[in-house]
């Protein structure tokens, strides 16, 4: 009852606001929600969705995506890979710095080397451990070297996290200018270019960047204030269907990643295998998937997506075979064997939002039913039993799923999947890789350090304006394309 009237709260309130007709002309507002958006340094500060709309839009990093979530050349208008996938040869495109000064190789080469040095906390570093050099060859070329080699390399270069800054500075390809209530970001006028008609094309190619909050965001799209509102989650997707949005401008990213649960420690109840199992059985994920009200959302039994190149077949627990009921009656008798009749209570780390709140109830019902009863905590508790998990994978990688388990990243770990791990991280064959990930994922499925339940979620509204537009496997979006096509 309590999430009902929370939800029509938030569709009264969008609702109020909502009426009038879009935007027909001028530059592309975007409603990014979030906090104000700014232009942080990824190996200090993790990105929310309005600094990294700004990022993507004003510092390049060697590639990038298209809308499509396609690679295309970015500070790089060319690269070349060794036939053993060993070496990456980048030529630089001819680039300034906003303020001036032409960027080189050694300052792209000085930037990669402190994404994963010992002070980084850039979230993609766990990933880039098979980077052995990276050497400015010449004043336009650079050169990174693997120790072996790696599939998709190239879409971790792209992700907004690798975005090359000197001296806090970008390369664009927008320009940014604070005006009150937002950010006005402008593409730079061609050299022919100038006078009145210099002012009127910038201001038909700019872009508005706000970073508020959903209910905020969904308001001004609805108003006709924003073309585009982006950072959407499962947290916030009531917001969005409150408003009753028109069918074809609510669109889902079909991302793929890490959503469920981890665990805070390996102490007390937790701490044993056999209940971090039981937890996992109990849930109905067909009944929560629909409940989150994303068309197609399939729930999730394994730590990895389905359909990973190197490794199409994830680990599933054993108790996968067996019927819901007969999960849910092992469940409790695992839990009471633990508790031995003491109060079974478990305190869960979940973000605030009306979606998750609905998560949060689905869980709390499924472990009521086996002798669990679950107490919802502020999602920054680091002392929760639980912590809810909400993240899209950068690249089509085995390994960035299992990284996530590392004993360096995760309570409940494993010294034998950390060693499968590191042995596939120096495989010399993709054949070998592939055989230390399946060890590695085959111990965590055994151990139960996640509760998965879903994909992620990722969902934007669109303006019919825009025409450019596209879905992809990241949630991520290129706002120049953006520009260039919209009516």
């Amino acid at each position: 009852m309590a999430i009902r009237i929370m939800l029509l709260c938030a569709a009264a309130g969008v609702l109020a606001l909502a009426g009038c007709k879009g935007r027909e002309t001028g530059p592309v507002a975007v409603s990014a929600i979030g906090s104000p958006p700014e232009l942080r340094n990824p190996n200090l500060q993790r990105l929310d969705a309005p600094s990294e709309v700004l990022l993507l839009a004003t510092a390049q990093g060697l590639v990038r995506l298209d809308a499509a979530g396609q690679i295309e050349p970015a500070l790089a208008q060319s690269w070349i890979v060794s036939d053993d996938g060993l070496r990456y040869t980048f030529r630089l495109a001819r680039t300034e710095w906003h303020g001036g000064g032409k960027v080189n190789a050694e300052q792209v080469a000085e930037r990669l080397r402190a994404t994963f040095s010992a002070a980084s906390r850039n979230p993609l570093k766990p990933l880039l451990g098979a980077v052995e050099e990276v050497v400015a060859m010449t004043d336009d070329v650079l050169e990174i070297s693997l120790v072996a080699p790696r599939p998709n390399f190239l879409q971790l270069l792209a992700q907004p996290e690798m975005a090359v800054l000197h001296q806090g500075k970008g390369t664009g390809p927008f320009h940014s200018v604070e005006e009150q209530g937002h950010l006005a970001l402008h593409l730079p006028p061609g050299e022919e270019e100038e006078g009145e008609e210099t002012q009127e094309e910038d201001h038909e190619t700019g872009l508005l960047l706000r970073g508020e909050r959903a209910g905020l965001a969904v308001a001004r799209f609805k108003q006709g204030g924003a073309d585009l509102v982006v950072g959407g989650t499962a947290g916030n997707l009531p917001v969005a269907h409150a408003a009753e949005p028109d069918a074809d401008t609510l669109r889902f990213d079909p991302v793929t990643g890490l959503f469920g649960l981890s665990f805070g420690s390996r102490q007390g109840l937790t701490g044993d295998p056999a209940v971090r199992r039981a937890l996992s059985m109990a849930i109905d994920r067909a009944a929560l998937a629909a409940a989150i009200g994303v068309p197609d959302l399939q729930p999730r039994e394994t730590l990895l997506a389905p359909g990973i190149a190197e490794l199409p077949q994830p680990a599933a627990p054993q108790w996968t075979a067996s019927p819901s009921p007969t999960r849910r009656e092992l469940a409790a008798q695992a839990v009471a064997s633990v508790s031995r009749g003491e109060p079974a209570t478990l305190r869960v780390a979940i973000p605030d939002g009306p979606g998750y709140h609905l998560i949060f109830a689905h869980l709390r019902r499924d472990w009521r039913a086996i002798g669990v009863t679950a107490e919802r905590v502020a999602a920054n508790d680091r002392t929760a039993d639980l912590h809810l998990i909400d993240r899209v994978a950068p690249a089509d990688l085995a390994s960035w799923y299992l990284r996530q388990f590392s004993c360096r990243a995760s309570a409940v770990c494993s010294a034998e999947a950390d060693a499968a791990m590191d042995l596939a991280r120096i495989a010399p064959t993709a054949q070998e890789r592939q055989v230390r990930l399946a060890e590695a994922d085959r111990s965590l499925a055994e151990l139960t350090p996640f509760i998965p339940l879903t994909a992620p979620v990722r969902w934007s509204l669109v303006s019919p304006r825009l025409t450019g537009f596209r879905l992809n496997v990241f949630g991520r979006h290129n706002m120049t394309e953006l520009i260039a096509a919209r009516r």
